[in-house]
């Protein structure tokens, strides 16, 4: 059967579920894994993620990728690119700013170039030399170029969990940088559930991810929310730790990843597990999103 966001399957909301799928082999091996698991959505990198040079995409890769979608049923909006983890686009350092900008422009034209619509990346770190604000400035001006550059994926910017110096683990930080940018348009977000919970947005029931998630909206709109990771903790909240665990396995616990997966709010939008043990990864998925049933 061809799942397809738009629709309602036995009755029930669509919910678009599934994990981070590899790209070995080639791109269009993250959609076959995808379909295997018995999911609807996915994340993926287009290209090794710790790495600053890698060949262009070729015309043949890109065809396949192409059909494999159509012949899976899945659509651009159920999948959530990742770009590289290398990329600062907030390094005080004009140079090596300049090489994260260069990178990720090639990240958004990649998007393009397969046809998807989403760009996941973490808005960088002030590496202690420089204030956040300014940082966060530095990450809005380069979002800029990029978008300028570009010409219709959109740059959605994941929170993070606070470690060392790094930018965005909180939603005022993530307004704040919103704030600044032009092309608001081109721009939208990502709340990762174990980052969100050891920066100190305790997840651990359903009603505390609404009190989040609500802040977020206050500061944000729930309308510029693309997709979520769905990641439980090994640490507590408040943690600054930056540590995925499997789902039910961690400091958040199921109730609140099951009051997601059925949260009308959340349809439509890619919902991808980066949780750690990828034999569990179709049990996840299947209990996300049919509650265990197949």
């Amino acid at each position: 059967m061809i799942d397809n966001p738009s629709i309602k399957l036995y009755g029930f909301p669509m919910y678009t579920i599934g994990p981070h799928t590899s790209i070995a082999g080639g791109v269009h091996n993250a959609v076959i894994q995808a379909a295997e698991l018995g999911a609807n959505a996915f994340g993926m990198f287009t290209k090794n993620q710790r790495q600053w040079k890698t060949k262009d995409l070729e015309k043949d890769s890109i065809a396949l990728f192409k059909s494999t979608m159509a012949e899976k049923g899945f659509m651009a909006q159920q999948v959530l690119v990742h770009d590289s983890y290398l990329i600062n686009l907030g390094n005080p350092d004009h140079e090596k700013r300049k090489k994260s900008l260069d990178a990720f422009i090639d990240e958004l034209r990649r998007v393009e170039q397969l046809g998807l619509s989403l760009l996941n990346f973490h808005p960088g770190s002030h590496l202690g030399l420089i204030d956040a604000k300014e940082s966060l400035s530095l990450v809005a001006q380069n979002l800029d170029i990029a978008l300028s550059e570009t010409d219709h994926a959109i740059a959605v910017i994941e929170n993070t969990a606070g470690q060392g110096t790094n930018l965005g683990s909180s939603f005022e930080e993530l307004a704040y940088l919103f704030e600044q940018c032009t092309n608001r348009e081109r721009i939208g977000f990502c709340i990762d559930t174990c980052h969100a919970h050891a920066a100190g947005y305790s997840l651990g029931s359903p009603e505390e991810f609404d009190t989040a998630i609500e802040r977020f909206d206050t500061l944000i709109g729930l309308p510029r929310l693309k997709g979520m990771h769905l990641n439980d903790a090994k640490s507590d909240a408040g943690s600054h730790l930056d540590r995925h665990a499997s789902l039910g396995m961690g400091s958040i616990g199921w109730p609140t990843f099951e009051h997601i997966a059925s949260d009308p709010r959340f349809e439509n939008m890619p919902l991808v597990l980066e949780t750690v043990d990828s034999t569990l990864w179709k049990d996840e998925v299947a209990h996300l999103r049919f509650g265990g049933r197949q």
